[in-house]
């Protein structure tokens, strides 16, 4: 369970290879997620328009959470946007590029979802089928409109008695999978065109800017972490010291079973600095209010001259 533990926390961590590492996998799993997903159009006027464009955006709305979920200064940035200012002042910028670099990870398996279903057109297909413009197509003639809807309705379903051998079946499933296809193209051409544009434009912005909110943004991370690390091992110092208090208290009953108690201290002299002189639970709590509500400046000077 700790090796567990251990990985997870690593994948958590804020390392840009590991997170996006964490973004290419997530972008495989919805490729394969959607190749492997039985695509069944309930071919019914009423039902696909939202069930083709269900399958189209509702996947990635739940992959664009997991990208949130997996990513660890997603909470990080938001505790930095709530907290208290303090004696440090919140800087606006770190919290943006926070933002930025967050949603451009998160983002990038829904859009994948969306490109492939697009360069597939089924989900359009099924969406748009009914929509069709019947008098752009031959075949329609000679029908009422209530079959003419049905018939539209029917063309994702091409295994249908009633459009199987349909020629405008085809036709408007052809229409309908050139537009998605074309849209999809489109699609990943400006993302594409826009990240090589972001790629070459950045060294035109102010680069010192973006070095300071980029160091910031890991050492908010990097401080919490070390924060937690060291708020455990107190914790296990303060509870080492509570059991022997424990039982130093209970020696007299111990004696009686013939049972050795080790002495009070013995293999913790490394605790008394950790500790500081906290002895009681209203103490630590005061600690962590005062770190929450009063979180020190950045200026290690301090410490040294005291």
């Amino acid at each position: 369970m700790d090796r567990f533990r251990m990985i997870f926390q690593y994948f958590q961590s804020n390392s840009e290879s590991v997170m996006n590492g964490i973004c290419g996998l997530l972008a495989l799993a919805s490729v394969k997620i959607y190749t492997s997903f039985d695509f069944s159009c309930p071919c019914l006027p009423q039902y696909n328009m939202a069930y083709g464009l269900g399958i189209m955006f509702v996947p990635p709305f739940i992959l664009f959470l997991c990208g949130l979920i997996l990513n660890r200064q997603s909470l990080v940035m938001l505790e930095e946007w709530r907290r208290p200012p303090g004696h440090r002042k919140k800087d606006l910028a770190v919290i943006r590029y926070m933002c930025s670099s967050i949603m451009q990870r998160a983002m990038v398996a829904p859009v994948v979802w969306i490109i492939v279903t697009l360069l597939d057109g089924k989900c359009l297909i099924c969406a748009f089928s009914g929509s069709m413009d019947p008098e752009k197509f031959v075949g329609f003639a000679n029908m009422s409109t209530v079959q003419v809807q049905q018939l539209l309705a029917k063309v994702p379903c091409k295994d249908d008695e009633l459009v199987r051998n349909n020629t405008s079946r085809k036709a408007v499933s052809r229409y309908l999978r050139c537009w998605s296809q074309a849209l999809g193209w489109s699609i990943l051409l400006i993302l594409i065109i826009a990240a090589f544009l972001a790629r070459w434009l950045r060294p035109c912005f102010n680069q010192a800017a973006l070095l300071q909110a980029r160091h910031w943004s890991n050492y908010i991370d990097i401080e919490q972490k070390v924060f937690e690390e060291t708020c455990c091992e107190h914790s296990r110092l303060f509870a080492h010291k509570c059991i022997l208090h424990f039982f130093e208290s209970m020696r007299q009953e111990i004696k009686l079973h013939s049972f050795s108690l080790p002495r009070e201290g013995e293999g913790a002299e490394g605790g008394e600095d950790l500790l500081q002189g906290i002895t009681d639970q209203d103490q630590v709590n005061k600690l962590l209010k005062t770190w929450y509500y009063e979180k020190p400046p950045l200026d290690v000077s301090q410490a040294h001259q005291r």
